[in-house]
């Protein structure tokens, strides 16, 4: 294991060892199955070794990905890192990745989880600045944002087919969770917008994904869960991309709709303008979407002609996360000497070790 002094003499070309806290899942499993993923394999390209536990004592940086130690795919939590900061190696900097608020599924527990695990952190990331200016986070450690993104080698606008004015305007959108906060007010709205005369030849929508316990549409196109290449083939066959997510904490649905070639028509909430703005047309509410639609398809060629300098890449992401890696193991020694006692509460202490 390189000591501070040894990594910042011989650069950014000796490997590292990193313990990333998540069991990678085959088929459609949300964003932060991709974030592990890309990450992983772009650490791994550069010649550092990554792992997905706290098996090894030598350990040099540790990746909180989610807090909920239960879930099926969360490999260790902050319990288990404080343990291991205590017992094996206090040497090791810990950056917990926060992802998720109350505010997106309407849930009153995930917030303190947060708050709870951010008790092992040397540094922070937030997915968005609106998530880290949500006025709920009492840090003492440093934090930054890294935006997050898709795929290129699959999420990409070979293929895609720009509208042509002519045959009816067809959107898509979809989603891996099924809370009615995705946006099922929005998504109810053009089911029933399609039902009606005015509209039924000249607009279509798909859904791909979960949806609400008895949900059901009318009208709408329908497809299960899918991911990467199919997925990605079936987003290219559509003109544009909606969202109607609420307090979306980033996301990865309209990122990949985008990379497809796909404009964006999305919610004024969270932080959907962060990743939107500048590559579609937003609404605030279902009260102000029709008006935002009919803009939407009015400008739809100025638009698509914006889309291939739609920004948010996973390599764009990864080179984020290697350049804070970098950067805190350039200060490891500055860092753990600021670093608080690792017991200074023993109650958060002791919660942290009450797996959720």
């Amino acid at each position: 294991m390189l000591d501070a002094l040894s990594w910042a003499t011989h650069g950014k070309g000796e490997y590292v060892k990193i313990a990333i806290g998540f069991h990678i899942q085959d088929g459609p499993w949300g964003g932060g199955n991709q974030f592990a993923r890309s990450l992983a394999e772009a650490l791994e390209s550069r010649g550092d070794q990554v792992r997905f536990d706290l098996l090894d004592k030598d350990i040099d940086l540790i990746v909180l990905a989610d807090p909920r130690a239960r879930s099926s795919n969360v490999s260790f939590g902050a319990g288990a890192i404080l343990r291991y900061l205590l017992f094996h190696n206090p040497l090791a900097l810990v950056i917990h990745r926060i992802n998720e608020c109350d505010e997106r599924k309407g849930s009153r527990h995930m917030n303190r989880l947060l708050r709870q695990a951010n008790y092992c952190a040397d540094h922070t990331v937030f997915i968005a600045s609106w998530l880290r200016d949500l006025n709920l986070w009492r840090r003492k450690s440093s934090a930054s944002v890294i935006l997050n993104g898709g795929d290129p080698a699959i999420f990409n606008s070979h293929g895609f087919r720009a509208w042509d004015g002519k045959e009816p305007f067809k959107l898509v959108t979809h989603h891996w969770g099924g809370n009615l906060m995705k946006g099922f007010d929005i998504y109810r709205l053009l089911d029933d917008l399609i039902g009606e005369p005015e509209w039924r030849d000249r607009i279509r929508f798909t859904y791909i994904g979960n949806l609400p316990k008895g949900f059901a549409f009318k009208n709408v196109s329908y497809l299960p869960p899918m991911n990467g290449a199919a997925l990605a083939q079936e987003l290219r066959t559509h003109h544009g991309y909606v969202t109607g997510s609420m307090n979306e904490p980033a996301g990865m649905h309209h990122i990949e709709g985008a990379l497809c070639g796909l404009p964006l028509l999305y919610r004024q909430s969270g932080a959907l303008p962060e990743y939107c703005s500048g590559f579609g047309i937003e609404f605030s509410d279902p009260g102000s979407f029709l008006n935002a639609l009919n803009q939407f398809m009015d400008d739809y060629g100025r638009l698509v002609a914006r889309m291939p300098n739609y920004p948010h890449t996973s390599s764009r992401m990864c080179h984020g996360y290697l350049a804070l890696f970098d950067e805190l193991m350039a200060n490891r020694e500055e860092i753990l000497s600021r670093r608080r006692h690792l017991l200074r509460n023993p109650w958060l202490w002791l919660r942290n070790q009450v797996p959720y």
